[in-house]
């Protein structure tokens, strides 16, 4: 569990970019920051790791002080997966992913081993290890850098904005391989994304940000799109438009759903659609 109490952060330059904030985040379940760029969001995931220091309040994991630890051991302890991969692109495929546990000390051989195991874990061939990152795709550098993330076997996997630079295809593909994965290894993942729709298609817990790291409002998926804090986090999410502002039109061959432009985007199932009739009866 990762605990924030009445965290702020100043940077020198006077930028307020996190007031007050506090927020539990349960283990083994995937947290999503989510909000608009400048809110604080990406400041808060880089906390958790030391990356970024707090000016005040406290950052707990498992109730010990993040300032309590070295910094550069916790950072090994903590997989992260940001935009763009951030490969070494000096070094193949297998030595990235082996970065982290060649730094803790393992074997090369050792690393090695376990670098071709986490390639199968992220569904990419083992062929592709003494390539180097630019003869990747796009999408395959991304899995290398979750790849590298999880190689030391972390209870905690940061992930700012890690899909931001792939095109749509590739990022729900990407997106399915994260979902497939959680419920294979079962991190305490915190995510962070501009994206709503990311966020509720990822995250068990959603924490919507404004400026200064303020939270709007936080909890599943179910409970933001079903009952929306404010006309904000209404606005933000979409609620009266597109997929999410959705009618029933009855056809010919059933119950069509309906988005805000009028668009069909599937057929109710029929025991849905006989709930609609027998409410229709009683009406």
């Amino acid at each position: 569990m990762i605990e924030f109490r009445s965290v702020t952060k100043t940077f020198p330059d006077g930028t307020h970019a996190v007031d007050d904030f506090s927020l539990v985040i349960p283990a083994r379940r995937t947290t999503v920051l989510v909000g608009s760029s400048g809110c604080g969001k990406t400041t808060l995931l880089r906390m958790i790791n030391r990356m970024v220091e707090p000016s005040g309040g406290a950052i707990e994991i498992d109730g010990e002080s993040v300032l309590d630890r070295d910094p550069v051991t916790l950072r090994r302890s903590i997989g992260y997966v940001m935009q763009n991969s951030g490969l070494m692109p000096h070094f193949t495929v297998i030595d990235n992913i082996a970065t982290v546990l060649r730094l803790g000390g393992t074997g090369r051989a050792q690393a090695h081993e376990r670098a071709r195991e986490m390639l199968d874990t992220v569904g990419l061939d083992r062929s592709l290890a003494d390539r180097y990152p630019s003869q990747l795709s796009g999408g395959q550098q991304q899995r290398v850098g979750v790849a590298r993330g999880l190689a030391a076997d972390p209870n905690i996997l940061l992930m700012d904005e890690p899909f931001g630079a792939v095109d749509p295809i590739v990022r729900t593909e990407l997106q399915q391989e994260m979902l497939r994965l959680q419920r294979e290894l079962g991190k305490t993942i915190v995510f962070v994304t501009h994206d709503i729709d990311e966020a509720f298609l990822l995250g068990d817990q959603i924490v919507i940000l404004d400026v200064g790291a303020r939270i709007v409002q936080q909890g599943s998926p179910n409970e933001i799109v079903e009952n929306p804090a404010d006309d904000f986090v209404a606005a933000f999410i979409g609620a009266d438009r597109g997929k999410r502002s959705l009618t029933l039109r009855r056809t010919a061959t059933g119950t069509a759903v309906v988005d805000a432009e009028g668009r069909t985007q599937g057929m109710l199932a029929e025991e849905g659609a006989a709930v609609i009739r027998a409410e229709d009866a009683g009406a």
